[in-house]
Protein backbone atom coordinates (compact mmCIF):
# COMPACT_ATOMS: atom_id res chain seq x y z
CA UNK A 1 0.00 0.00 0.00
CA UNK A 2 1.59 3.10 -1.04
CA UNK A 3 0.55 6.72 -0.50
CA UNK A 4 0.21 9.28 -3.07
CA UNK A 5 3.24 10.75 -4.63
CA UNK A 6 4.85 13.22 -2.02
CA UNK A 7 5.07 17.03 -3.69
CA UNK A 8 8.43 17.65 -1.95
CA UNK A 9 10.50 14.74 -3.56
CA UNK A 10 7.99 12.77 -5.77
CA UNK A 11 8.68 9.53 -3.76
CA UNK A 12 5.61 6.89 -2.68
CA UNK A 13 5.66 6.47 0.93
CA UNK A 14 4.19 3.07 2.03
CA UNK A 15 1.44 3.53 4.80
CA UNK A 16 2.53 3.00 8.38
CA UNK A 17 0.90 0.48 10.60
CA UNK A 18 -1.55 2.98 12.40
CA UNK A 19 -2.34 4.28 9.00
CA UNK A 20 -3.09 0.50 7.83
CA UNK A 21 -4.75 -0.70 11.05
CA UNK A 22 -7.08 2.45 10.78
CA UNK A 23 -8.26 1.74 7.23
CA UNK A 24 -9.06 -1.51 8.07
CA UNK A 25 -11.10 -1.28 11.16
CA UNK A 26 -13.11 1.70 8.93
CA UNK A 27 -13.70 -0.84 6.34
CA UNK A 28 -15.18 -3.23 8.92
CA UNK A 29 -17.27 -0.75 10.74
CA UNK A 30 -18.60 0.22 7.42
CA UNK A 31 -18.91 -3.23 6.31
CA UNK A 32 -20.78 -4.57 8.92
CA UNK A 33 -21.92 -2.61 11.74
CA UNK A 34 -23.96 0.30 9.89
CA UNK A 35 -27.40 -0.93 9.35
CA UNK A 36 -28.56 0.72 5.98
CA UNK A 37 -25.14 -0.45 4.28
CA UNK A 38 -26.34 -4.37 5.33
CA UNK A 39 -29.61 -3.61 4.19
CA UNK A 40 -28.36 -3.09 0.51
CA UNK A 41 -25.99 -5.28 0.87
CA UNK A 42 -22.89 -3.22 0.36
CA UNK A 43 -19.62 -4.94 0.25
CA UNK A 44 -16.05 -3.22 1.27
CA UNK A 45 -14.01 -5.37 -1.05
CA UNK A 46 -10.44 -3.14 -0.80
CA UNK A 47 -9.64 -0.40 1.12
CA UNK A 48 -6.41 1.14 1.82
CA UNK A 49 -4.53 4.36 0.99
CA UNK A 50 -4.58 3.62 -3.20
CA UNK A 51 -8.20 3.84 -3.14
CA UNK A 52 -11.86 2.33 -2.78
CA UNK A 53 -13.71 -0.40 -4.13
CA UNK A 54 -17.44 -1.14 -2.66
CA UNK A 55 -19.58 -3.51 -4.78
CA UNK A 56 -23.63 -3.73 -4.70
CA UNK A 57 -24.99 -6.93 -5.66
CA UNK A 58 -28.46 -6.58 -7.79
CA UNK A 59 -31.41 -8.35 -5.44
CA UNK A 60 -35.21 -7.37 -6.21
CA UNK A 61 -35.28 -4.83 -3.13
CA UNK A 62 -32.64 -2.74 -5.10
CA UNK A 63 -34.79 -2.18 -8.03
CA UNK A 64 -36.19 1.06 -9.12
CA UNK A 65 -37.92 1.07 -11.58
CA UNK A 66 -40.51 -2.28 -11.62
CA UNK A 67 -40.57 -1.97 -15.79
CA UNK A 68 -37.27 -1.42 -16.66
CA UNK A 69 -35.19 -3.73 -13.78
CA UNK A 70 -33.09 -1.00 -12.90
CA UNK A 71 -31.02 0.02 -10.02
CA UNK A 72 -32.83 2.25 -7.95
CA UNK A 73 -31.30 6.21 -8.20
CA UNK A 74 -31.01 6.27 -4.22
CA UNK A 75 -29.00 3.31 -4.13
CA UNK A 76 -26.67 4.39 -6.58
CA UNK A 77 -26.40 7.82 -4.22
CA UNK A 78 -25.96 5.68 -1.50
CA UNK A 79 -23.22 3.80 -2.75
CA UNK A 80 -21.66 6.91 -4.48
CA UNK A 81 -21.84 8.57 -1.24
CA UNK A 82 -20.29 6.39 1.05
CA UNK A 83 -17.42 5.60 -1.67
CA UNK A 84 -16.87 9.16 -1.44
CA UNK A 85 -16.59 9.47 2.50
CA UNK A 86 -14.18 6.59 2.32
CA UNK A 87 -12.24 8.09 -0.19
CA UNK A 88 -11.79 11.40 1.44
CA UNK A 89 -10.93 9.59 5.01
CA UNK A 90 -8.28 7.77 2.70
CA UNK A 91 -6.58 10.78 1.73
CA UNK A 92 -7.00 12.57 5.31
CA UNK A 93 -5.22 9.38 6.60
CA UNK A 94 -2.61 9.47 3.88
CA UNK A 95 -1.88 13.25 3.97
CA UNK A 96 0.43 12.92 7.31
CA UNK A 97 2.64 9.58 8.60
CA UNK A 98 2.69 10.86 12.06
CA UNK A 99 -1.62 10.93 12.94
CA UNK A 100 -2.49 9.16 16.54
CA UNK A 101 -5.00 6.43 16.80
CA UNK A 102 -6.67 9.13 18.56
CA UNK A 103 -6.46 11.76 16.17
CA UNK A 104 -7.45 9.54 13.43
CA UNK A 105 -10.91 8.35 15.72
CA UNK A 106 -11.79 11.78 16.63
CA UNK A 107 -11.34 13.03 12.57
CA UNK A 108 -13.67 9.69 12.01
CA UNK A 109 -16.25 11.14 13.75
CA UNK A 110 -17.00 14.09 12.03
CA UNK A 111 -16.92 12.46 8.70
CA UNK A 112 -19.82 13.81 6.91
CA UNK A 113 -20.95 14.84 3.56
CA UNK A 114 -21.54 18.54 2.78
CA UNK A 115 -22.93 18.38 -0.76
CA UNK A 116 -23.04 15.55 -3.34
CA UNK A 117 -23.94 15.73 -7.03
CA UNK A 118 -25.08 12.48 -8.55
CA UNK A 119 -24.80 12.17 -12.85
CA UNK A 120 -26.69 9.30 -13.93
CA UNK A 121 -25.16 8.47 -17.08
CA UNK A 122 -27.34 5.45 -17.92
CA UNK A 123 -29.78 2.88 -16.45
CA UNK A 124 -28.55 0.86 -13.47
CA UNK A 125 -28.76 -2.68 -15.42
CA UNK A 126 -26.72 -4.78 -14.47
CA UNK A 127 -26.38 -7.61 -11.63
CA UNK A 128 -22.67 -6.44 -9.91
CA UNK A 129 -22.09 -2.79 -9.39
CA UNK A 130 -19.00 -1.35 -8.18
CA UNK A 131 -18.18 2.26 -7.24
CA UNK A 132 -14.94 3.70 -6.64
CA UNK A 133 -13.48 6.83 -6.12
CA UNK A 134 -10.65 9.33 -6.49
CA UNK A 135 -9.71 12.11 -4.15
CA UNK A 136 -9.29 15.90 -5.98
CA UNK A 137 -8.70 17.72 -2.95
CA UNK A 138 -7.29 16.23 0.21
CA UNK A 139 -7.83 19.21 2.98
CA UNK A 140 -7.40 19.27 7.06
CA UNK A 141 -10.83 20.22 7.42
CA UNK A 142 -13.02 19.42 3.57
CA UNK A 143 -11.95 17.71 1.20
CA UNK A 144 -13.65 16.90 -2.33
CA UNK A 145 -13.63 13.11 -4.23
CA UNK A 146 -15.01 12.26 -7.79
CA UNK A 147 -16.43 8.95 -7.43
CA UNK A 148 -17.52 6.39 -10.29
CA UNK A 149 -20.47 3.41 -10.31
CA UNK A 150 -19.82 0.64 -12.96
CA UNK A 151 -21.96 -2.78 -13.42
CA UNK A 152 -20.08 -5.96 -14.01
CA UNK A 153 -19.66 -5.07 -17.70
CA UNK A 154 -17.80 -2.30 -17.50
CA UNK A 155 -20.69 0.27 -18.34
CA UNK A 156 -20.50 3.41 -16.53
CA UNK A 157 -23.71 3.88 -14.79
CA UNK A 158 -22.91 6.87 -12.92
CA UNK A 159 -20.34 9.21 -11.18
CA UNK A 160 -20.65 11.78 -8.32
CA UNK A 161 -18.80 14.58 -6.87
CA UNK A 162 -18.99 15.21 -3.47
CA UNK A 163 -17.71 17.44 -0.75
CA UNK A 164 -16.83 15.94 3.02
CA UNK A 165 -15.93 17.39 5.93
CA UNK A 166 -12.80 15.35 7.11
CA UNK A 167 -12.09 17.01 10.49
Amino acid sequence: MTTPIEADNLIPVKANPIQAETLRRVAEVFDTQVPFHNLIGMDIKHYDLDGVEVVVTMKPELIGNIHQQILHGGVTATVLDVVGGLTAFSGLVASRNDWSVSELEKRLQTLGTIDLRIDYLRPGRGEIFTGTGTVIRAGNRVSVCRMELHNEQGDHIAFGTGTYMVG
